[in-house]
């Protein structure tokens, strides 16, 4: 089954680019566009894409704002020109599981839209790591000097890929596993470090000095 996808920008070659790069995989199918966030909303609510990919900068409505009205339905990655680490959290904070630049390339483009179709998380690498380490320094959950300990190795190996930035994909190339182990370490992880999610299991593993 396709990945359907929904395209909200204000600039019609924007929208064009990406359709024309999207259109050519053969697991993804672009089924509407917007200019603006109100249409966006509208088109997204009536046609249910699986991922949404949303301009931060659009007329009426930005894309900060939709993201937060849409999240809860669809996946959401914000593509824009701005790499701004308050944009980058913001959109974050709203429900968005992707972020991109506009200039990072089709690859990184079609990789997101399938990450978000999974359930992973893709952000452009410039942006990976000072994320990261932001979110470690101000957002860490408050815990005790001995919660790593409660990981076994494999799953101290999973968190350090998580902290580092990896995909579920990637980490289960990396450590030679399949798909659906990084997923199981990934909910014991959650469940034994006390978090809600990988963002969280990367500022734990920042904070306390186990990535490099």
């Amino acid at each position: 089954m396709s990945i359907r996808v929904f395209i909200a920008d204000d600039q019609e070659m924007v929208r064009v680019g990406f359709g024309l790069i999207l259109a050519a995989e053969k697991d993804i199918e672009v089924v509407g566009e917007a200019a603006d966030g109100a249409a966006a909303i509208e088109g997204i609510g009536r046609l249910r894409p699986d991922v949404a990919l949303l301009d931060i900068r659009m007329p009426l409505l930005d894309g900060l704002e939709v993201t937060a009205r849409v999240a809860g339905s669809t996946a959401v990655v914000v593509v824009t020109t701005f790499g701004d680490d308050t944009y980058v959290d913001t959109a974050l904070a709203a429900g968005a599981v992707g972020f991109i630049v506009k200039d990072s390339g089709p690859q990184l483009l079609v990789s997101a839209v399938r990450a978000a179709a999974r359930g992973d998380a893709l952000i452009s690498p410039e942006l990976t790591l000072p994320l990261l380490r932001r979110r470690a320094a101000a957002s860490a959950p408050v815990v005790g000097p001995d919660l790593l300990a409660r990981l076994s190795d494999r799953e101290l190996d999973v968190a350090r890929l998580v902290a580092q930035g990896r995909t579920n994909a990637e980490i289960a190339g990396e450590l030679y596993v399949a798909l659906s182990t990084v997923k199981t370490h990934l909910a014991r992880i959650q469940q034994r470090l006390e978090v809600r999610n990988r963002v969280e299991i990367a500022a734990v593993t920042w904070r306390r000095g186990a990535v490099e």
